[in-house]
């Protein structure tokens, strides 16, 4: 049997076994990991893969995943003990300024710049701002490209903002054709690969001496910028999923 709707699936919940499929994003919003968990034990397939869905939805597992990937002394920060232990590696490597992505925002709206990590921790200390979140040092000169795979289509382009750090187009950026390489292109699908994404938006940071950071990863993302209209990008995942499924 294969799902795919959510609303199917919730509808014929108890009726899956192993060997049955779901094709989708999961919509259960404070539940998802558990269903996720339990439709694994269950022995049903889901496309995207369990593992990609959970990336998708949280920045900070992204930074624990596919932490190999992104600029170096990415942490993530748990508690209050965490944002200390970063406090003495970023000092003793004299890392200033510094980024904090907050979880589930998306857009830009989470991320947040600070002039030195003791600001941020004085911050910290007189608010209620919730753990976890990611933190990373800021780099001031790269190039900022979103990259964008879904079975045979591949497709890059540069988002840049000269007037605000966060580049996406969304918050006012601007964006021009990157020529897509191969050296980029498995670093993409490396990443991919162990997120164990089908299709994917990636953002990557490419800094001067031609190095690639992952800056994050999602499912679906926004196509302003894109060359490919959505509705025609979204047939492509489906296909994508419908060959996952019959494979």
């Amino acid at each position: 049997m294969i799902i795919r709707s959510s609303q199917e699936l919730k509808e014929r919940y108890q009726d899956l076994c192993s060997g049955d499929v779901f094709l989708g994003i999961l919509a259960y919003k404070h539940i998802k990991q558990s269903i996720l968990i339990d439709l694994m034990e269950r022995g049903v397939s889901c496309f995207p893969s369990p593992l990609s869905q959970v990336l998708n939805h949280s920045k900070v597992t992204q930074a624990v995943v596919l932490n190999n990937w992104m600029l170096p002394h990415t942490f993530v920060i748990a508690r209050r003990t965490d944002l200390i232990a970063a406090i003495n590696i970023y000092n003793r490597l004299k890392i200033t300024p510094v980024v904090t992505k907050e979880d589930h925002l998306h857009c830009g709206h989470g991320v947040r710049k600070w002039d030195t990590i003791e600001t941020l921790y004085n911050f910290m200390a007189l608010s209620e701002t919730p753990y976890p979140f990611v933190i990373q040092p800021f780099l001031d000169n790269f190039v900022d490209v979103r990259v964008i795979i879904a079975g045979e289509y591949i497709e890059a382009y540069v988002r840049h903002n000269p007037d605000n750090f966060r580049m996406n187009i969304s918050m006012g950026g601007k964006n021009y054709p990157f020529e897509m390489n191969t050296e980029l292109l498995n670093f993409c699908k490396t990443v991919m690969e162990r997120g164990k994404f089908p299709y994917a938006h990636l953002d990557i940071q490419v800094t001067d001496d031609g190095t690639y950071y992952l800056s994050e990863i999602a499912l679906n993302g926004g196509t302003k910028g894109s060359k490919i209209p959505g509705k025609e990008l979204n047939q492509m995942k489906s296909d994508v999923l419908e060959r996952l499924a019959n494979s």
